[in-house]
């Protein structure tokens, strides 16, 4: 039931979450935008362009495949542009080769474990933030392209 004002309060004591959510993603937005513009970012005075970009940036960042994207296909090898350490070793000397590989593998290479397992979640959140921002380029692009469009189409191209 509800009450005769309109407003969605049910009688029987129960929250409605929905509204309530809403509410505090909108104070959120509103934290964020403001202290946005307060640190340098005026055009984020209109409340209307802030929404826009940010929700461009969240579909981006939440709305889609993070390892379906246009240019990691046109930037080719995937080794190029991912951080996949390598931890391979070997030795182009034909005498003292196999001493040096011994010295790396029973010294060096677990000290290089090691310290790539320390820095694993470093390399994870970097690979996040790299598809990120990658998807975020992706997402302005095809925006660009569609504006363009449809610049050209009003013109009468």
């Amino acid at each position: 039931m509800t009450e005769p004002s309109g407003k969605n309060k049910p009688t029987d004591g129960a929250v409605r979450v929905a509204p309530l959510m809403r509410q505090i993603e909108s104070d959120a937005r509103s934290t964020i935008r403001r202290r946005l513009v307060t640190h340098g970012m005026p055009a984020y005075n209109d409340e209307q362009l802030f929404e826009q970009v940010r929700a461009t940036l969240q579909h981006a960042a939440d709305g889609r495949d993070l390892r379906v994207l246009l240019l990691p296909e046109l930037l080719g090898d995937d080794a190029e542009w991912s951080l996949e350490p390598n931890l391979k070793l070997s030795s182009h000397r034909p005498s003292t080769g196999g001493a040096i590989l011994f010295v790396k593998r029973r010294i060096l290479l677990p000290l290089t474990r090691w310290l790539l397992e320390y820095s694993q979640d470093n390399f994870r959140r970097q690979e996040r933030l790299n598809r990120v921002l990658l998807s975020c380029v992706e997402e302005l692009a095809v925006e660009n392209a569609r504006l363009r469009r449809d610049l050209d189409t009003l013109r009468g191209k």
